[in-house]
């Protein structure tokens, strides 16, 4: 029987040993799709090595490429430092703290030198800056966003208990923004961001933060850099006569939301969506940003629905918001707002 058994044992081994050849030569043949002709089994040789020891090489081959792709950076998040440029560099490095951003502009040029934009994240790689936010259905924005930081103090931090409106908010100085507009115009360009992915930290965690601020130039932005939204003064004058706010809550709930916020749909004006009006208004309407919805802001929102995401003048709350999506679209399945079931 022992005799036996080792004669067992031998065959076995034997059996194995040539199953893993044969495995070799079959994980070697997609290889010969990747290259002129079929690979040999030197070349296997050199592509795979102690397979059962999990050593494989293998080498890319990048001559083929899928016209079915994009950039993965699809928003563009503008924020203040709410610091001075030490404070701004030491917090946006620091482990401790955990925030960055992939760029930071400060506020004024070095003497006789040019302005200086300090890169802290390469782009293709996920910086710490937008936090706990949501836009156009997305909540994980870090993931697919670059954010650019601008030294700039906010307010005074003794305003920090008053009303948003009563608040001494910190304009931007020219040239200041000269530089992020041409930076944000570049960055936009490289990942072909669409306008209505252009949105400051308020914009994306309404009530929680309030940077770039109610005085952060955004106008200016879209007419001399062609960064971000902003509404069409034809359409604008329309909606203010012919389609004026008239209290519905629910329905300027539901036209928020379609635009990208967070906004609640209760039909009530409710703390949330306060914050998400005052947020809207900080963004496209700085005269007035105290969360308490009008004509005026509405009909901006009503503009904007109509120029970058196809919203007729005849479309009622009831196809709202999945009934129109973005002017140009997006690729794959995950258009903005999603179409709504059938």
């Amino acid at each position: 029987m022992e005799h036996d058994t080792h004669d067992i044992d031998a065959r076995r081994r034997h059996f194995l040993a040539r199953s893993s050849a044969v495995s070799i030569g079959v994980l070697a043949l997609p290889l010969a799709a990747c290259g002129d002709g079929v690979v040999t089994d030197a070349q296997a040789a050199e592509k795979i090595d102690d397979i059962a020891g999990g050593n494989a090489r293998y080498a890319i081959d990048t001559s083929i490429r899928s016209p079915n792709q994009d950039s993965r950076v699809r928003t563009l998040v503008m924020h203040y430092t709410a610091q001075s440029l030490a404070e701004s560099i030491a917090s946006l490095t620091d482990p401790q703290r955990q925030v960055s951003a992939h760029y930071l502009v400060p506020d004024a040029a070095d003497a006789g030198a040019a302005f200086r934009v300090f890169e802290l994240v390469p782009e293709p790689q996920r910086a710490w800056h937008a936090g706990v936010s949501y836009w156009q259905g997305d909540r994980m924005l870090n993931a697919g966003s670059i954010g650019i930081e601008i030294v700039n103090p906010g307010f005074p931090a003794a305003d920090d208990a008053l009303p948003v409106m009563s608040r001494r908010w910190v304009p931007y100085p020219d040239a200041q923004v000269a530089v992020f507009g041409a930076l944000a115009a570049d960055v936009i360009a490289r990942h072909q961001i669409p306008p209505h992915k252009v949105v400051g930290h308020s914009d994306v965690a309404p009530g929680r933060k309030f940077d770039p601020g109610p005085l952060f130039p955004w106008q200016t932005l879209y007419e001399r850099y062609r960064v971000g939204a902003w509404p069409d003064a034809d359409a604008l004058a329309y909606y203010r006569a012919s389609r004026p706010y008239r209290g519905d809550v629910a329905e300027l709930q539901s036209k928020l939301l379609a635009y990208g916020y967070d906004a609640p749909q209760t039909g009530v004006l409710d703390a949330r969506t306060v914050d998400v009006v005052s947020a809207f208004q900080m963004h496209f309407r700085a005269a007035r940003y105290d969360g308490m919805p009008d004509v005026e802001t509405v009909a901006i929102l009503d503009a904007l629905l109509e120029k970058y995401f196809r919203r007729s003048r005849a479309l009622n709350r009831q196809t709202m918001p999945g009934a129109a999506s973005p002017a140009g679209g997006e690729k794959g399945s995950d258009e903005w707002p999603l179409q709504a079931p059938r």
